[in-house]
């Protein structure tokens, strides 16, 4: 597999670019320390360049980020001080989702089979702005960019220009922000902060891959960041029809397609809905009475 190379920084591309559930892998090489960040599927096929890697960077914590961490068992591990639980231990990443414990379980199941899960005790934490000398002027520097997750960093190697940007992948599905830790107002925050990173080069997590052109990086992120206007004009679409509940509002669905089967998804439908409505009062746009149901304002 011959990756993608931007001076110290190699990128190998998943299946379709990264496209979920595979993703992007990046390997920082210095003088004597390389780095990878995240261990997505595709990591399973890349060999000795990942296999001699002595320190794993995770921008976040979820299932398909860390696919490959059980068996880097000699390479430490480092997170986000705010995600560091949900590396570190099953009862930490079923904190860091919030699902109901029959979703969690399945969760689990499906996780542990299709992504190798293993917790990593042994991970410790970074914060914002960390940074790793990597030798011969290579180094990585982390931005909090929360939202995704509360610990969602972007990975910078500096000497390169070279910013991996994780899950604001600029897909055409939009921002995710709903398991536990998320947070769409940190999102959307974190929305405007990266554009200021100082980069010549955007890797994504998943699907647009490598960008080279800031333009085309700024289109694409107002693209990606106009889905959560369109997820409110599809909200107040259905309140414009009649009053609902969260509960009603859950079943018609704001993120996933009628039919979608996950055991996760109405869990997320849920946390998400609810975000977007709380704007939304504040907002003056919608109210809620007091049998709990949402109304236009």
């Amino acid at each position: 597999m011959q990756p993608l190379t931007f001076g110290p920084v190699r990128v190998y591309p998943g299946h379709k670019s990264g496209m979920f559930p595979d993703g992007n892998q990046v390997i920082v090489q210095g003088a004597h320390t390389r780095v990878a960040f995240d261990t997505p599927l595709v990591a399973r096929h890349i060999g000795a360049d990942l296999d001699d890697v002595e320190l794993v960077i995770l921008g976040h914590v979820h299932e398909d980020h860390i696919t490959a961490l059980g068996r880097l068992s000699h390479a430490a591990v480092q997170v986000h001080e705010a995600d560091l639980a949900a590396a570190q231990s099953w009862e930490g990443l079923g904190r860091h989702y919030g699902y109901p414990p029959a979703a969690l379980e399945a969760v689990r199941v499906k996780i542990e089979r299709d992504f190798s899960y293993a917790p990593r005790p042994d991970a410790t934490g970074y914060t914002d702005g960390a940074l790793w000398e990597l030798g011969g002027g290579v180094r990585v520097r982390a931005h909090h960019l929360p939202g995704h997750t509360s610990g969602h960093c972007a990975l910078v190697e500096e000497s390169s220009g070279v910013a991996f940007i994780g899950d604001i992948d600029l897909t055409g599905f939009g921002p995710y922000y709903g398991d536990a830790t998320s947070s769409l107002a940190d999102f959307q925050r974190s929305l405007e902060r990266v554009k200021d990173l100082d980069a010549r080069v955007w890797v994504t997590s998943h699907h647009r891959g490598v960008l080279t052109d800031r333009q085309a990086f700024l289109q694409a992120l107002a693209r990606f960041a106009g889905k959560i206007d369109e997820r409110n004009d599809k909200l107040l679409g259905y309140l414009r029809e009649r009053p609902q509940t969260l509960d009603e509002l859950a079943q018609r669905h704001l993120l996933f397609p009628p039919g979608a089967d996950q055991p996760y998804i109405d869990s997320a439908e849920r946390h998400t809905i609810a975000q977007h409505l709380a704007q939304l009062a504040q907002q003056g746009r919608v109210r809620v009475d007091g049998s709990a149901t949402w109304h236009l304002a």
